[in-house]
């Protein structure tokens, strides 16, 4: 992928650096990197994103999406489509709101006290928040794979047995076991854990866990997966696994993914949405938004010029 063009900052030390932060009001880190000023946030949109928020067919249609926790405005008006077969990243600082806007897309935002969200996000043409939608069907067709490998106290087959005998997807045990076989397959599990299936699942490593937990969550037989910094708590091997798997799966499958890895952004995603204090800021092509973004602050935020 082309190198992507680099803000007008010089490295920590040395007087032309100090001359450009003293010039520019910016306070800069010992890393080199600045803190955002204030008159950063003047740079925000008043409404809407650059880029082209929309695809053709999407899975999910989000209009006006806002979510607050009690009084608090955590994500402002977002309006984004999120095609089929297709990944897409979102980045963004911490707190920007990435992570409570995934949550919107399977309803987790219920679970927390005082949280409500108002637009409209549609999974093939349906509201999801339809007063008489059911929650928990509606979450098997949408999985989510969390920050943390959360595997159940139970064994690696009956982790991932679970789902498909509480939505009772099997109608007997031979069914099962091939379901079982499948989605570990599918999650590139397989071959590693064949021989101790009814061994507990808490004794693998933090890789396998995580790929357990997909495989969990595609017996379900999902059309769309949500991934909460999947691979934050991984060495580079198992984050390797775990990449070459999303790009495996999105062959039938939608998959949002949350990272601070703009790398990884870059390896697995064919679309990229940054975020900044609440706001959707510039969406498009992954390979637009690395290497000519539109917008000055997702330009700062690549570049590493604040963090």
């Amino acid at each position: 992928m082309p190198e992507p063009r680099r803000a007008d900052v010089s490295a920590a030390g040395g007087s032309t650096s100090g001359k450009h932060a003293s010039e520019s009001g910016l306070d800069l880190k010992p890393s080199g990197r600045v803190h955002v000023p204030s008159s950063l946030e003047e740079a925000l949109p008043t409404e809407g994103s650059v880029g082209n928020a929309f695809v053709d067919d999407p899975v999910f249609s989000c209009r006006d999406v806002s979510v607050f926790y009690g009084e608090k405005e955590a994500v402002r008006k977002v309006t984004l489509d999120i095609g089929r077969r297709q990944v897409l990243a979102a980045i963004g600082p911490s707190g920007c709101g990435k992570s409570t806007f995934l949550r919107c897309l399977n309803r987790m935002n219920d679970t927390i006290p005082g949280a409500r969200v108002t637009g409209t996000v549609t999974l093939d043409g349906q509201d999801i928040y339809e007063k008489r939608r059911d929650v928990a069907q509606l979450r098997a067709r949408i999985g989510m794979v969390f920050q943390k490998p959360n595997p159940f106290p139970k064994s690696i087959y009956e982790n991932v047995a679970y789902g498909p005998r509480i939505h009772r997807l099997t109608r007997s045990r031979a069914d099962l076991d091939e379901l079982v076989c499948t989605s570990l397959q599918r999650a590139g599990l397989w071959n590693e854990v064949k021989d101790r299936l009814h061994t507990l699942a808490t004794g693998m490593s933090g890789g396998q866990q995580q790929r357990l937990c997909i495989a969990r969550t595609l017996a379900v037989q999902p059309e769309v997966i949500l991934m909460d910094e999947p691979c934050s708590a991984l060495d580079p091997i198992a984050t390797a696994h775990i990449e070459d798997l999303i790009d495996d799966l999105r062959a039938s499958l939608a998959i949002v993914i949350v990272t601070h890895s703009m790398q990884q952004a870059a390896r697995v995603s064919q679309r990229t949405a940054y975020f900044h204090m609440g706001r959707l800021i510039e969406v498009g092509d992954t390979d637009d938004v690395f290497t000519n973004p539109q917008h000055r602050l997702t330009e700062d935020y690549i570049t590493g010029r604040f963090g």
